[in-house]
């Protein structure tokens, strides 16, 4: 967790339903040995839709993709110590923008990452 601690954003991999993938960066945080990561624009966003879904997630760490899992966090507890973590990290840099993402609505799409680290997934190039 700590290659995940100490970066600012990572890019997330979602796999399309018609098999395509699609990249975005993503702030993510780290408690209790944990990493976290919510969707921006709340629950309407494409990539937390997918993903709840079921769609298929990687994350692009040091170069490589790997394989990985989110999980709907629920814990009222959790979900306000994440939103601590946020505010922590991001808050010097990002006032505006950290104040939007602990916001019930955003906090709300709190989800657990769980990399796979033992192996890589290739994702097609994009066409030019």
């Amino acid at each position: 967790m700590n290659e995940l601690s100490e970066r600012s954003e990572i890019v997330m991999w979602v796999r399309r339903a018609d098999g395509s993938w699609s990249s975005r960066p993503i702030w993510v945080v780290v408690t209790g040995g944990d990493a976290y990561v919510r969707a921006a624009f709340g629950a309407r966003s494409a990539w937390h839709r997918e993903v709840r879904g079921g769609a298929q997630v990687a994350v692009q760490v040091d170069g490589a993709i790997l394989p990985a899992r989110l999980e709907a966090v629920s814990d009222p507890e959790l979900v306000e110590r994440v939103s601590a973590c946020y505010r922590a990290k991001y808050a010097l840099s990002w006032p505006g923008p950290v104040e939007a993402i602990v916001i019930s609505e955003i906090a709300a799409t709190t989800m657990r990452l769980r990399v796979e680290t033992a192996s890589q997934i290739e994702i097609p190039e994009l066409p030019a």
